[in-house]
């Protein structure tokens, strides 16, 4: 995806949870994060909002911690969110494509960094408002739904700090049927998980190492989205191969 379609997809989502907060009301519970109120999710995902902000604006170098959580609640919050991610729009918009700060994954470019990084965190927690609501998490777009997965299939658990280990050698495919995508991540003890991104032809012509991967996740691009990211149950995808694998995920992959 290019930035400024990341830019769309942020906007979008920030927009979307907002709305879906301030129908839920901040005192309702949010399912796919237990022990969280919307008042809760929302004083995270501004912090956040605000502290990428500061890279970007600011052009830090090194990391920089975030400013604290507000003690706001209500309406107030509510509008307190509303800016901070107008603001993370706008200064993203207006970022030089030659911008210098500080990042945590591998990307392009900073700016391509921060734009993708942030439009996922914001999509994934739309989805937690949206968990508070009767309706559920609504859909995510396709596109940005497998840019998600590869965002944390490769980047968050490219890391050495990914908890995702197997005693011995294991594979797991993840297949989105509607975008033709497919990952193979290969687990071990001693590394972190190492994972290739294949395309339509991958899945049409399976080569025999593929066929023998210890379990496979598949399902439309923004199930396996939300179920990676551990907002939808095991079950919103269909799951083969290897239990033990998939339980290992649900119990380990949570990005720390």
């Amino acid at each position: 995806m290019k930035i400024a379609e990341h830019l769309t997809a942020l906007e979008a989502a920030g927009l979307a949870l907002a709305e879906a907060a301030a129908e839920a009301g901040p005192d309702a519970e949010v399912p796919t994060c237990p022990g969280w109120q919307i008042r809760d999710l929302l004083r995270h995902t501004t912090t956040v909002h605000r502290w990428a902000t500061a890279f970007v604006v600011e052009g830090y170098t090194s990391y920089h911690p975030d400013g604290g959580e507000p003690a706001l609640d209500g309406d107030e919050l509510l509008a307190y969110y509303r800016e901070g991610h107008a603001d993370l729009v706008a200064a993203l918009r207006a970022a030089p494509e030659t911008l210098e700060c500080w990042t945590f994954l591998p990307a392009p470019s900073p700016l391509a960094f921060w734009a993708r990084r942030q439009a996922h965190e914001t999509a994934v927690h739309r989805a937690d408002a949206e968990s508070a609501l009767a309706t559920g998490p609504g859909a995510v777009d396709p596109t940005l739904a497998a840019d998600g997965i590869d965002e944390l299939l490769r980047g968050f658990h490219g890391r050495d700090s990914s908890r995702v280990r197997t005693p011995g050698p294991r594979t797991l495919r993840v297949r989105a049927t509607d975008t033709g995508d497919v990952w193979t991540v290969r687990l071990s003890a001693t590394e972190p998980p190492r994972t290739e991104r294949g395309g339509e032809g991958a899945s049409k012509e399976r080569t025999a190492e593929q066929a023998a991967a210890d379990v496979e996740f598949s399902g439309a691009a923004d199930r396996l989205y939300l179920t990676l990211w551990n907002r939808l149950p095991a079950d919103a995808v269909t799951v083969t191969g290897d239990d033990a694998i998939a339980r290992l995920w649900r119990e380990n992959s949570a990005v720390i």
